[in-house]
């Protein structure tokens, strides 16, 4: 958008918004349904629509109670996770899984899709991390960004959520986040900063920061977001989140959402007028909300008659592209021998072991549920690329604490039927007991098969919005039964589905195979079998790190996740991999990591830098050939060091990274461009970002601890990076 039209849009918001009543301006404000503002009829002014969106757009609910409409034709795309999007490192990609959202949103008369969620993730136990993309900030911004745009080809708005500092479910209505200012600059901050400048809107967060609601902060949303950011898009609270009238009319907040259908009631409703009348607040005020919605509607070409964008879902090109990220999605973790891929020609029989191998995860995870078109499972993505001359065998080997049908509430009658009149301790010992008969099963048809495969992991009982895990340990006694099948079967290949890591020690050096899978969309298991038969060339990288035990995640080492009334992040900066590489604590599986079928040699690391007193350009360049067999994808990670620092500083910090295709033989050139920022920590005293002259080591590798090239520059002047 030009600077003609967009000073166009804001001089008609003005215009329109001198024609309101008081009334009309308030009714914008708020909810009118659940998921609808109001509009204004007799301006022509239509309600502002949303829905809930990380993994494809929501079903249709009640305007004012929460039950599904039940509609025959609110089926929608299934998208691979955020969790999934970030692990393909692939910036093209994230960008069609935008685009196919927006287009749908816009199909289903969507106007605002509440995504992407973008929070750090502070700790392996956070039940939203399903829905978020990395511990790191390069890596989040770089696909976030993509993203976000993909969404806003289609008329859509992408709702960039949650600001900020949203890092946990356990108590987040409430939780007073303490974080040093240089954690909160270089981490927890950049990808909003990146997402602001192409977001029509953005999500403040349920939690405090600094004593104060997110939803109603002055300096989160007021200082930070409108001032020093400049941003001028609409800022829409989450459900619930805020706490009062006059707070979150000052704060910054644009449009007020909540859970309960007393709409007019609403801090920002009824009570609103009521405090302008009275001359409390300003109604100068809500004109500037008003008009930032305006403009946001202009956008979007949804005021005076303009063509739209009509959008479109449930179509091939939509369903192809689900399929796309979910390939790239996949991470090797382990391939001892070169175990895999299976050799399908050679297959007669195949034992499939696992309830992830059948369950359906599109229902579930609160806000991120689907009503999916249809969702390939494992099992079935198995049979699919097999065909019909290898015998397919699956047994459950574990179940859930109660039988469920796939996310719904019917299991908690059937539960009460079944266990009417036992006690909690009869109960347990009968769950136990078919623990152990299902893992008899599985381990007696393991050792009859020669070729097994295991689908294990979370689901959306662990990956849930609203709750955090309470451990790193697979649920359902999984570790047992992967113990007792690769005790008797070596070769069984290990898969795990899930949203964020769990612990493997009690199996894993037994394991000559390990496949994650994560939620993958609606052809995740066709994605993952094509993997494992070899159709498909592994390519994922893990976007977070494994680590060995719970205690090793700096949060939990220092006791602060999830903390109590007050949580405080004091690891500070040291978050993830720049906790684990600086102390030298061995992770499971390192940031970054991913195997291949292919080899990849790296040679001739370059660094080319332009730098004058006032600026700073830098470009790494490298080369990757693929020495082996097989075509494949590679990405190259791009980490600088600051050894010597006035500032205590990480072994190291991903500045960026470049996915590229080589076939066997080929050579391939990688150029990563670096500015001053890439080289600086923040300052909290001169409340600016700080690159100090002196020495900077560049490291290039195929993950954060498998680096294979390294080159160093030296810069003269000191450079200052306002936020």
């Amino acid at each position: 958008m030009g600077k003609a039209e967009e000073t166009r849009f804001w001089e008609h918001a003005k215009e329109l918004t001198a024609q309101m009543t008081l009334e009309e301006k308030v009714g914008m404000l708020h909810g009118a349904q659940l998921f609808c503002t109001a509009g204004v009829p007799r301006l022509g002014i239509p309600p502002l629509k949303l829905s809930d969106g990380p993994m494809g757009v929501r079903n249709e609910i009640h305007g004012d109670h929460w039950e599904p409409v039940g509609l025959p034709d609110d089926y929608v795309t299934y998208l691979p996770s955020n969790s999934a999007v970030a692990a393909t490192w692939n910036p093209q990609l994230a960008r069609e899984t935008g685009r196919v959202l927006g287009e749908e949103a816009r199909g289903r008369g969507k106007d605002v899709i509440l995504a992407p969620g973008i929070n750090l993730k502070r700790s392996p136990l956070c039940g939203r991390n399903f829905e978020y993309m990395s511990e790191d900030p390069c890596l989040t911004k770089n696909l976030a960004v993509p993203l976000i745009e993909g969404i806003q080809e289609s008329d859509a708005a992408a709702c960039v959520k949650h600001f900020a500092l949203n890092n946990q479910e356990t108590e987040r209505l409430q939780v007073d986040v303490q974080v040093n200012k240089r954690a909160l600059h270089e981490l927890y901050l950049p990808s909003f900063r990146a997402c602001a400048r192409v977001s029509y809107t953005m999500m403040s967060a349920y939690n405090r920061l600094f004593g104060e609601f997110c939803s109603q902060s002055k300096a989160l949303l007021n200082n930070l977001l409108r001032r020093q950011w400049r941003y001028r898009g609409v800022v829409i609270s989450d459900w619930g989140a805020v706490h009062d009238t006059q707070l979150a009319a000052e704060g910054g907040l644009d449009i007020e959402m909540s859970v309960t259908d007393n709409f007019d009631q609403y801090y920002l409703a009824q009570p609103l007028c009521e405090a302008v009348r009275a001359g409390k607040i300003s109604e100068s005020l809500l004109d500037e909300k008003v008009e930032r919605i305006l403009v946001l509607m202009q956008k979007l070409h949804m005021l005076d008659g303009a063509e739209r964008k009509a959008g479109c879902y449930d179509t091939a090109a939509h369903r192809a592209a689900a399929l796309d990220t979910a390939r790239e999605s996949v991470v090797l973790l382990k391939n001892e021998g070169g175990l895999l891929p299976l050799q399908k020609k050679k297959l007669k029989k195949l034992l499939v072991i696992g309830d992830n191998a059948v369950r359906t995860h599109a229902p579930g995870g609160g806000s991120a549920e689907i009503k999916a078109l249809y969702e390939v499972t494992p099992l079935l993505g198995i049979k699919a690329v097999l065909g019909g001359n290898t015998e397919v065998r699956w047994v459950s080997g574990y179940c859930p604490d109660a039988e469920t049908d796939q996310g719904s509430t019917a299991w908690q009658a059937e539960s009460l039927k079944e266990n009417a009149g036992k006690t909690l301790k009869s109960v347990l010992a009968s769950l136990q007991k078919k623990r152990q008969a299902l893992r008899e099963e599985a381990r007696k048809l393991a050792e009859e098969y020669e070729n097994v495969v295991l689908v294990c992991g979370l689901n959306h009982r662990q990956d849930t919005e609203g709750g955090d895990r309470s451990s790193m340990e697979l649920p359902y006694e999984q570790d047992r039964l992967i113990a007792e099948v690769l005790a008797v079967n070596p070769n069984a290949i290990v898969v795990l589905t899930g949203g964020s890591p769990v612990e493997m020690g009690r199996w894993l050096p037994q394991a000559k195979a390990v496949v994650w899978g994560w939620y993958a969309g609606m052809e995740g298991g066709r994605a993952l079998a094509e993997v494992l038969f070899g159709d498909v060339n592994p390519s994922g990288k893990l976007p977070e790190t494994f680590a060995k035990r719970l205690q090793d995640c700096p949060a939990h080492s220092i006791g602060e996740f999830p903390g109590g009334k007050t949580v405080y992040y004091h690891e500070g900066i040291f978050v993830g991999y720049r906790h684990f590489d600086t102390v030298s604590v061995e992770p499971e599986f390192c940031f970054g990591h991913g195997l291949s079928y292919t080899t990849f040699r790296y040679d001739h690391l370059s660094v080319q830098l332009e730098e004058g007193e006032n600026s700073l350009r830098a470009v790494a360049v490298c080369t990757v050939t693929n020495t082996g067999s097989c075509a494949g994808k590679e990405t190259v990670q791009l980490y600088v060091r600051d050894p010597v620092c006035s500032a205590a500083r990480p072994a190291k910090e991903l500045r960026g990274f470049q996915k590229l295709f080589l076939a066997p033989g080929e050579t391939g050139t990688v150029e990563i461009p670096l500015s001053a920022a890439d080289f600086s920590f923040y300052d909290p005293e001169l409340q600016v970002f700080v690159a100090e002259p002196g020495e900077f080591q560049l490291l290039a590798g195929s993950s954060s601890r498998d680096i294979r090239l390294r080159e160093s520059l030296r810069t003269v002047y000191r450079h200052i990076t306002a936020e």
